[in-house]
């Protein structure tokens, strides 16, 4: 008698069910807390902001270049960042790249990453260029949007014979706000409908010039259902099921040459054995890349593409040589150049493959191109700040004596 009390006590104790939450721990890098250049509406620095202390007029002057590069009016022209080791000019560079935004091309390089035994040190050079210069592509596609209503395979007698079936073409019914249709599609398409898992109640759109397929969501109908699967629910589509879309795509100069550069390989058995064999990296061609720049400026012509200069940041440039210097003149001159911002922290000293010895490690031709913003080392104040922002990033908590002791060790090094 006293077992059966205890299972009904135990049974109409509610039941609790805890949502458990994954926290997703983020990589902490050296330049994780900087998040801009911390300046005010009217271009002036704030002391400490965005994760940047002090620096407070190379940080303005910075704000100054970030507003011609939205402005689209320094392309082709170079920034040097010069000063002191750890006087934040890797901090500036991410800061101008947070300020102008994702949708801006961001390209960070080291000076000695040009000696490769493999590859040249100007092509490199120019694969870094084209890796920051943007291009926004806007096409109008035809596309069948809606609700997937009916999905029914229709089967053949296997053309070669045997006592299989192959599918000759899907019918497939789609449903908007507006009405409904009914599709007759290849066997191909079938088997990208398979790949996106599709089913009916599913809201999808079908390019009509690819025939690819993309799955959007859940028609929200659906959201009543009990489906333990996390489920992206999306509303009716509006409109007629065929209809023009536009579409914007970002791609980079870079992503255009390798996908031209790239052989298609053939069935044949020397395309197989290339495409087993281990890759090397390979250059391409000056020529490959004046067709590519042919197409880009006759798609900038007509309107469907428009340029976007990005950011090509050169740290440690002392590390370039004179041929590489000799390059870069030529390239900034391109009409299809990004923004280049050099960091050095060289005062004076010989030039890579000469004995000229220039400011910077920069020859002089070059440095006259150049807008040069100056760094000036930290006080003790301002490194004290700087090492209480990093404990905050890192999960520390440390002490303000250690904090103390520690920016004193820092002013002294």
């Amino acid at each position: 008698m006293a077992s059966s009390t205890t299972t009904t006590s135990s049974s109409s104790s509610s039941l609790k069910i805890e949502e458990v939450k994954t926290a997703r721990s983020q990589r902490v890098a050296a330049h994780s807390h900087i998040k801009g250049l911390g300046l005010n509406p009217e271009g002036g620095s704030i002391e400490v902001a965005a994760g940047l202390v002090g620096q407070r007029k190379a940080r303005e002057a910075s704000g100054v270049i970030t507003e011609l590069i939205k402005a689209k009016k320094m392309a082709g022209r170079a920034l040097l960042l010069a000063g002191p080791p750890g006087t934040g000019k890797t901090a500036l560079a991410l800061g101008i790249a947070q300020e102008l935004g994702t949708k801006v091309p961001f390209c960070p390089m080291v000076g000695s990453e040009v000696y490769s035994s493999e590859v040249k040190k100007t092509e490199i050079l120019m694969e870094n260029f084209r890796r920051a210069i943007g291009l926004r592509i806007k096409e109008t596609k035809e596309v069948y949007e809606g609700e997937v209503t009916e999905l029914t395979p229709e089967e053949t007698e296997n053309q070669l014979g045997g006592y299989g079936k192959t599918i000759a073409h899907v019918v497939i019914g789609l449903k908007t706000t507006k009405g409904s249709k009914q599709l007759k599609l290849d066997a191909s398409i079938y088997e990208s409908l398979q790949k996106e898992k599709i089913s009916v109640g599913d809201v999808i759109y079908i390019e009509s010039n690819s025939g690819s397929v993309k799955r959007v969501g859940r028609s929200d109908a659906y959201a009543t259902e009990h489906d333990l699967e996390a489920e992206e629910y999306v509303p009716l589509p509006k409109g007629d099921v065929h209809k023009k879309r536009e579409i914007i795509q970002d791609v980079t100069l870079h992503d255009l040459d390798l996908a031209n550069a790239k052989p298609q390989g053939g069935h044949d058995i020397m395309s197989m054995m290339g495409q087993m064999m281990k890759p090397k990296k390979t250059e391409i061609t000056e020529k490959l890349r004046v067709e590519i720049n042919k197409v880009v400026n006759k798609y900038i012509d007509q309107g469907i593409a428009e340029l976007v200069p990005g950011v090509l940041f050169v740290d440690e440039v002392h590390m370039l040589d004179i041929e590489c210097f000799t390059y870069l003149n030529r390239a900034l001159e391109s009409t299809l150049a990004p923004i280049v911002i050099f960091a050095t922290n060289r005062g004076h000293c010989t030039v890579r493959g000469t004995d000229i010895v220039s400011p910077h490690g920069i020859p002089m031709d070059l440095l006259d191109r150049l807008s040069i913003i100056k760094t000036s080392t930290y006080s003790q104040q301002e490194m004290l700040q700087i090492l209480a922002i990093r404990a905050g990033v890192e999960g520390w908590n440390i002490e303000e004596d250690a904090l103390a002791f520690l920016s004193g060790i820092g002013l002294r090094s």
